[in-house]
């Protein structure tokens, strides 16, 4: 029997990728993952077999993954940034519990640097106190759901992390946001938007709650809203822990 292990490498830099994921990746003989991600460890990979996909084949591609495990090779699952936040780690755990116990693989999985993570040491310290994380796309979450978790993140006073932003089908869900946001969050409270964090076309802008939508958003940034008593200090973006200064 053989072993299926899922890795969050990180958001993208090599040297955001943990030693354990690295050591992971070169002991597998079979490494699984989307064609973009797997692109981004090209260097790693060296005469391994490697069963890539596109976007929406995610079941297809976990399947495959299981199947090799399951005859015996040592299996790398990859997911960008941390495999259990909206990676692969609970497909494959979906998926292994349907094998009956005595044919199942092993399973690891083993943690990366998260995008939220990533983006956040960018622009400083936005994420020092509670927060919360939403995707905006809607392909297997209903869009009422999305804005009720965003309206009640905003009422709490969360810091407000949005993955998945915007997309060339998905261009007014963001702005249905904002507006959702404005209700309870004032207009000059900080924005990040980090856009390919650790990678080398990685871009930073801070603006402010009522603007920040003007600002180029796409599917590879990351969309950090303080909460009311975050601030910009120079090119800081900074959440107060609660500290008496």
């Amino acid at each position: 029997m053989g072993k299926i292990t899922v890795i969050g490498i990180g958001p993208g830099s090599l040297e955001d990728m943990t030693p354990r994921a690295r050591k992971a990746i070169e002991k597998a003989d079979t490494i699984v993952g989307y064609n973009t991600y797997i692109k981004l460890i090209e260097s790693l990979l060296g005469e391994k077999a490697v069963i890539g996909t596109g976007m929406m084949q995610e079941i297809d591609r976990c399947t495959m993954a299981l199947r090799e495990a399951c005859d015996g090779h040592d299996v790398a699952v990859v997911s960008s940034g941390d495999a259990g936040v909206y990676g692969m780690a609970g497909l494959v755990l979906e998926l292994l519990m349907q094998e009956q116990p005595a044919i199942r693989p092993k399973i690891e999985i083993i943690p990366g640097v998260s995008a939220v993570n990533a983006a956040a040491a960018v622009l400083g310290a936005p994420l020092m106190h509670d927060f919360a994380v939403i995707s905006l796309s809607d392909l297997l979450t209903p869009w009422e759901l999305i804005k009720k978790r965003a309206a009640f993140a905003a009422q709490g006073d969360f810091v407000i992390s949005l993955y998945n932003p915007k997309s060339r089908k998905r261009v007014e869900h963001i702005e249905e946001i904002r507006e959702i946001l404005l209700k309870y969050k004032p207009g000059n409270t900080p924005v990040g938007i980090v856009r390919g964090a650790t990678r080398d076309d990685e871009s930073v802008t801070i603006s402010d709650l009522e603007n920040f939508t003007k600002e180029k958003i796409d599917m590879f940034s990351l969309v950090i809203i303080g909460n009311s008593n975050t601030y910009v200090k120079g090119n800081f973006m900074i959440t107060p822990r609660g500290y008496k200064l």
